[in-house]
């Protein structure tokens, strides 16, 4: 799993029949000290996160299996919302 932000949405006219319903946003993935790695992408969102909020994603095979029915066309789907994020230092106590 890795972290994210949702910067938006994606509103769609047309979408294949196994995506009818999922709801589609516009997600930046971040690193463990939640600076941006790579450009925005779409992803679907099946735990209904808003704008602004810290999410975890998985990508490729895990992301096709996160709606019903399985394997659909999705490259990353969100499926948990962050609520806080503590980091270790290299001795094992809170940073």
């Amino acid at each position: 799993m890795q972290l994210g932000r949702i910067r938006g949405t994606v509103v769609s006219t047309r979408k294949i029949e196994t995506l009818t319903g999922v709801r589609l946003v516009i997600m930046e993935p971040l690193d463990s000290d939640l600076s941006v790695v790579g450009p925005p992408m779409a992803a679907i969102d099946v735990v209904h996160g808003r704008v602004g909020d810290l999410v975890y994603w998985v990508g490729s095979r895990e992301a096709a299996m996160a709606v019903e029915p399985p394997f659909t066309a999705a490259d990353a789907a969100i499926v948990g919302i962050v609520d806080r994020v503590d980091l270790l230092s290299e001795r094992g106590s809170p940073a």
